[in-house]
């Protein structure tokens, strides 16, 4: 039914919740899991730090994969977690969208609850809202 499950982090607490729902059900259902870190373009900070953070968040979820016996690809780009989701599932193939509502901090709460918003608009796919 899901061979692939896509899950849009930011490494943030909420976002590990839907990692690992992501990881689980991926278990149960012998599907592999695409793991999304979007370096946001419209962010200023220096493109190796935001580029290691995303690395190390990625490399995070492939753990929980190996620890949990699921196959993880990662996927780590510069772009517009608004609007490019719908793209990065096509190219993932991906089956089922997992991601969680809120983010890091208090303005990426609202960032990442809009990316949510509109992950749900705009990706034609299954979309699980991990809260």
């Amino acid at each position: 039914m899901f061979d692939t499950i896509m899950v849009p982090t930011d490494g943030s607490e909420d976002a590990k919740r839907a990692e690992d729902m992501a990881i689980s059900l991926a278990k149960e259902l012998g599907s592999k899991v695409v793991a999304v870190h979007i370096i946001d373009d419209k962010l200023i900070y220096p493109y190796e730090v935001l580029e290691n953070e995303g690395k190390a968040i990625l490399n995070n979820v492939q753990k929980k994969g190996q620890q949990n016996g699921v196959e993880v690809s990662e996927i780590l780009i510069v772009g517009s977690p608004t609007h490019d989701m719908a793209k990065i599932t096509e190219k993932a193939e991906a089956d089922l969208v997992i991601i969680s509502p809120h983010g890091k901090s208090s303005f990426e709460k609202i960032l990442m609850g809009s990316v949510a918003e509109s992950t749900v608009k705009t990706v034609d796919l299954p979309v699980l809202l991990a809260k």
